[in-house]
């Protein structure tokens, strides 16, 4: 990576379960980021062969003459993208999959209010002024690529990972359409979401006059069909060569793979050459992400966003940020350095972080369960506090909290591996990466090793691929991973006691889940 530039971004959330963005502000932001990344390469911008967008799953609605249209509850225009978490779709997705159809099973059964066709039905029943003023609704990565080129490609990893789009045979379903409550769409050809939908990394076109002057390069320059920020990072990692040795996709054994991509949510990427249908885990999708293969996507609503509101909300937040400000250091790195000390008192080894919730434990549904319990309604459940809100206190929680979304994606690579996976090896990316206990106790829970690439932005490295496929410098998606991918350090578990502690754990996770069951029909509707 020669370079890179990042530039926030406005969300709003007017509205319990509402999450909204502006498709301007993320055009300018991304204008913004590009300028910042070439000058910080110090190449010239004329020099750059190729461009790949990707974002994330969240819905665009544009009007007459591109005009942003309103989604909010608010009317306010600049509101006018609906972000993958937002879950105001819920009995929308409810209703849907109170009526099974054979689309549904390609998303393992249940359909999600993350996924555009819950909130296009929402947008028709409950706000007809977008519904009826929008011209078209993008997902949000195939917005960039129109915004860039004028052209309204629409790309096969969107559409058919969240549009319920039939990739196999290259169409819309118009009956599912029919029966969900969405006959307009069917009865428009489905202009307004798209019929012009292609595999990623083939060249929509080139840059527009105006689009160049925007983002800073060359009037022309291809423009890649675009992906899915969490794809982008399965086409970064899946490709990495491990144990010092190069592969082609022919010598690697995709079945023990998982690419796990963390954020604000976490997203778990295996592929297969057979479709393999898993309950409450998304896919099998052809093609979607590497051509010729199935995908099979699991994923977590609330990770880092989850460890985030653990810590912000704690009574000790205000005073942790000040002294991680006093120090420079992250308010992460002073909490696990709290946990080493708090191991060396307990146990006279800073090491031994792992068994310091023998007593504390969490269920962190805190935003729902995407996979493989697909249900949004679960909650969130802590086990464990005492009469406390010191700064250990925190610490404990914060350690629990890691701990369970570990436990969730252990529960995820169970579900895959009963569905003939072999998963043994995590190769990760994302902000937890940078956290040497989320990343110990992802090992420790699952007993997988994990492989962290030698870049430090697998997503931005995958959407850089597909500028080079579009570029041509690269004939597949397939060969520039291959190429461009890279191994740096693994990470192994722990010993058979930790090992044996996480068995515990995880028994203890799936409990809390029964649990929580039992009380809701305790306490009845």
């Amino acid at each position: 990576m020669l370079g890179m530039g990042t530039r926030e971004l406005e969300t709003w959330r007017p509205a319990e379960d509402h999450v909204e963005q502006s498709s301007d502000d993320v055009w300018t932001a991304v204008c913004a980021a590009t300028r910042a990344a070439v000058s910080a390469a110090d190449v010239d911008a004329g020099a750059v062969p190729g461009i790949g967008f990707d974002a994330t799953c969240s819905l665009v609605a544009l009007g007459s003459g591109d005009r942003p249209v309103s989604v909010s509850v608010t009317k306010k225009p600049e509101q006018n993208i609906v972000v993958w978490m937002d879950h105001r779709a819920t009995a929308q997705a409810e209703r849907i999959n109170a009526s099974p159809h054979e689309v549904l099973r390609y998303v393992g059964g249940v359909i999600s209010p993350e996924m555009q066709v819950p909130k296009l039905l929402w947008l028709s029943e409950e706000h007809p002024d977008c519904w009826n003023g929008a011209t078209r609704f993008f997902d949000l990565p195939d917005y960039l690529s129109y915004r860039a080129t004028g052209e309204e490609t629409r790309s096969l990893c969107t559409t058919v990972c969240k549009w319920t789009y039939d990739g196999a045979r290259g169409s819309w379903d118009a009956e599912f359409f029919r029966e969900v409550g969405l006959a307009c769409l069917a009865e428009e050809d489905f202009v307004r979401i798209g019929n012009d939908v292609r595999p990623p990394g083939e060249r929509v076109g080139g840059l527009t006059q105006r689009a160049a002057e925007e983002v800073g390069l060359r009037e022309g320059t291809p423009v890649a069909v675009s992906l899915i920020d969490a794809h982008a990072g399965g086409i970064g990692l899946l490709g990495t060569p491990q144990d010092g040795q190069a592969a082609t996709a022919a010598d690697i054994d995709f079945d023990r793979r998982l690419a796990l991509i963390g954020g604000t949510s976490s997203c778990h990427m295996a592929v297969s050459k057979e479709p393999r249908f898993l309950p409450g885990i998304w896919g099998p999708y052809r093609s979607a992400m590497l051509p010729g293969y199935w995908l099979t996507e699991g994923g977590q609503s609330a990770t880092g966003s989850l460890v985030d509101h653990v810590i912000h909300t704690h009574a000790r937040a205000q005073e942790l940020v000040h002294e991680a400000t006093r120090r420079r250091e992250t308010v992460y790195e002073l909490l696990n350095e709290r946990l080493r000390e708090i191991a060396a008192r307990q146990t006279g080894d800073e090491h031994e972080v792992s068994l310091l919730t023998r007593r504390f434990h969490v269920l962190p549904y805190y935003h729902g369960n995407r996979s493989p319990r697909a249900n949004p309604r679960l909650t969130g459940m802590v086990c464990g506090f005492r009469l406390s809100d010191s700064l250990d206190s925190l610490a404990l929680y914060y350690l629990a909290t890691m701990q369970a979304i570990a436990h969730g994606t252990r529960h995820i690579i169970h579900e895959m591996n009963e569905g003939g996976y072999a998963i043994d090896l995590l190769i990760a990316c994302g902000g937890g990466t940078k956290n040497e206990i989320f990343l110990q106790e992802h090992a420790n829970a699952t007993g997988c090793r994990i492989l962290l690439p030698e870049g430090p932005e697998a997503v931005l490295l995958g959407s850089a691929m597909l500028g080079a496929v579009a570029s041509g410098d690269f004939a597949s998606l397939t060969e520039a991973m291959q190429s461009l991918s890279a191994p740096g350090r693994m990470i192994v578990p722990g010993n058979a006691e930790t090992l044996r502690f996480h068995d515990a754990k995880q028994a203890i996770f799936q409990r809390m889940y029964d649990d929580q069951l039992a009380y809701d029909a305790l306490i009845g509707d």
